[in-house]
């Protein structure tokens, strides 16, 4: 009778958090799947069966095509930037220099910043008339940019903004990653001559593979279901240039009220971040 409930002494700590992934996460999951099978007739508003209707209307549309193509471009760019800067950063902020925890602290800074209040201020700060960005590179006898109101820059300034406020985050993750090698290794390294390079490429990567794909996986769903920059920021403009897949979505359901190609786009991001993730798990357990 012990050995049962030893056994089972696990399985009821992990109930509330399986309640909680069953609730939040399998669910909608299924009801997006489900969802997509059906469109709504406005005439009579009964929600009608229509299969694969609303993909394969999906597959004809420029507008989602586009989508398709801002958010793994927007992907592409963002994600090893992020992965490789917060790296870079968690490095720095492992080193053995003074006041170190007040740097750990600043880094922090932009994180504890929410991301609608984010947006706002660099609104503000990158406004083609007055942006004090601007007023810096005109001080430096630079041209001022449109930033957020062009097409050709729009993007890449949602993707400097997300990546001011996600480095630092992501930096902790490799920061702890970090704290956890052993000390001994870069001293026998150190002493047999290996320069930091290679203690780097010999000792620090090989160990933070593990740390290194958590992180891969996290940015590249987190990246892929962003939103609240291109909304508040742009709209999805300027002439659709972020328009990303999780804001053409929103606009179906809220905008067109057609739930069936929201649901839609939500399943074909899902694929898509799956797809993406295998080849992640791939790559980093491969041998380097």
């Amino acid at each position: 009778m012990r050995k049962i409930k030893n056994i089972s002494t696990p399985y009821l700590f992990l109930f509330p958090a399986l309640i909680g992934l069953l609730l939040f996460k399998i669910y909608p999951i299924i009801s997006a799947f489900i969802q997509s099978l059906f469109k709504m007739e406005f005439l009579n508003g009964v929600e009608k069966f229509v299969g694969l209707g609303n993909y394969l209307s999906l597959f004809s549309d420029p507008v989602f095509w586009n989508s398709i193509k801002v958010t793994l471009w927007f992907n592409l760019l963002i994600n090893p930037l992020q992965i490789i800067l917060a790296f870079g950063l968690a490095i720095l902020l492992n080193s053995k220099i003074k006041k170190i925890a007040f740097f750990r602290g600043i880094n922090f800074i932009p994180v504890a910043v929410s991301i609608p209040t984010a947006c706002i201020l660099w609104e503000i700060m990158l406004s083609p008339e007055q942006g004090v960005v601007n007023s810096i590179l005109v001080s430096l006898n630079m041209s001022p940019q449109p930033f957020l109101t062009d097409s050709s820059q729009a993007l890449e300034s949602i993707i400097a903004i997300s990546s001011w406020r996600g480095i630092g985050y992501w930096a902790l993750f490799f920061l702890a990653g970090l704290q956890e090698l052993p000390k001994s290794l870069y001293e026998a390294a150190a002493i047999d001559g290996a320069n930091r390079w290679r203690q780097f490429i010999n000792i620090t990567y090989p160990m933070m593979k593990r740390t290194l794909t958590f992180v891969a996986v996290a940015v590249t769903v987190a990246n892929m279901l962003l939103f609240s920059p291109m909304y508040i920021l742009t709209g999805g403009g300027p002439q659709q240039s972020t328009n990303v897949l999780m804001v053409e979505s929103y606009n179906s359901a809220f905008l067109y009220s057609d739930m069936g190609r929201a649901s839609s786009i939500v399943v074909i991001i899902l694929l898509i971040t799956l797809v993406v993730i295998g080849f992640q798990f791939k790559f980093f357990r491969a041998k380097h």
